[in-house]
């Protein structure tokens, strides 16, 4: 087999499983990529000949990198480190991706807090939700009209459009995720 027919045999498994993964028919995915179904479907048999341009577009409608498209397909399961993980600093406290390829739209980070540790957040997308999940400690929310002690176990649901911050008013360290959901 060719490296090009390796590629459109990649291309054909990869989107079709990313589309129905979805729940998208090829109609539904023509409509969001504005690729025409015809080509989709020529896609998905192998023996469509795209530009990089319909590829970036099939690939940004189901929001994924243009290499999951032309990779290897993916293994049933895979294992990742905690260093695999995306992680960044602000004011010392540490946050990390949760999932290593994210879900569409959505935004999920553990959110490590140092002793007294505070940062504020950036509002988010109108109409967005954030969700505050604190596992270990204790962590204060601070919103635009509003103010929660949340605790281990607890959930607060609250517009991520709006300025807002969190603190950790304890002596040991918090730890909590947020989830940002776009609106």
């Amino acid at each position: 087999m060719s490296d090009a027919d390796a590629l459109a045999a990649n291309l054909a498994r990869n989107l079709r499983h990313h589309r129905e993964m979805r729940r998208y028919t090829q109609q539904r995915l023509s409509d969001v990529s504005g690729v025409p179904r015809p080509t989709i479907s020529m896609l998905e048999s192998g023996s469509a000949n795209p530009t990089l341009a319909v590829l970036a577009r099939v690939a940004r409608a189901l929001q994924i990198p243009l290499e999951e498209l032309l990779g290897p397909p993916r293994h049933f399961g895979q294992h990742y480190a905690v260093t695999d993980l995306a992680t960044r600093e602000k004011r010392g406290i540490l946050f990390r991706d949760v999932l290593p390829d994210g879900l569409p739209g959505i935004t999920l980070e553990r959110v490590a807090f140092p002793p007294r540790g505070r940062v504020t957040g950036i509002p988010h997308t109108k109409g967005s939700r954030e969700y505050l999940i604190v596992e270990r400690g204790v962590v204060v929310l601070r919103t635009e009209h509003q103010q929660w002690t949340v605790h281990a176990g607890e959930v607060v649901i609250y517009r991520g459009d709006q300025s807002h911050g969190y603190h950790n008013p304890s002596d040991e360290e918090a730890v909590a995720y947020t989830m940002i959901v776009p609106g």
